[in-house]
């Protein structure tokens, strides 16, 4: 059976056996690519873009692998995600997202050569990058509860201490 186009676009951005500059090269040509869509997508950010994957490429005038790894990037940021595990050039595919899980995702990825694009303060005003952001942020910190001391009040409101409690 043949390979996915999914799986041999990862085969190509996760190959372990390139060696670094390649990738390197490789990735920043992407990533500079990816730039460009994003440009065009958020000139319009309500407007929904639908095509065949093949049809995407060309009107990005990208390659269709390029496109894939855009639609891998983007999917979990669409209203309806793509079936990007199992598409081929002639799937029909959808690029309308959700603009705040955009922004999201892309703060997530530390990519803030996408989430700093000057389209985002056309559609957000200062305010709401800086709450999105902090939004994101705070949903991957992990805070610990403070631990209680076995002579410390019991926090089941007793008046006891926790070691004659609740901590027996």
């Amino acid at each position: 059976m043949s390979r996915t186009l999914l799986e041999q676009w990862r085969d190509i951005a996760y190959d372990e056996s390139a060696d670094r500059g390649t990738l390197q090269r490789f990735w920043g040509s992407y990533f500079q690519i990816e730039k460009e869509i994003y440009e065009q997508l958020l000139a319009n950010p309500d407007e929904e873009v639908k095509g065949t994957v093949k049809g995407l490429a060309e009107k990005y005038g990208q390659e269709v692998m390029t496109m894939v790894g855009f639609l891998d990037g983007i999917n979990e940021s669409l209203k309806v995600e793509n079936p990007i595990e199992t598409m081929d050039e002639d799937t029909e595919v959808s690029l309308a997202f959700d603009k705040a899980r955009l922004y999201k995702n892309m703060v997530a990825a530390k990519a803030d050569w996408l989430y700093n694009l000057p389209q985002w303060k056309e559609i957000y005003t200062e305010e709401e990058l800086k709450r999105l952001y902090k939004e994101q942020k705070e949903s991957t910190t992990i805070r610990k509860e403070k631990k209680i001391g076995r002579n410390d009040p019991c926090p089941c409101g007793s008046g006891k201490k926790y070691k004659k409690c609740c901590g027996k």
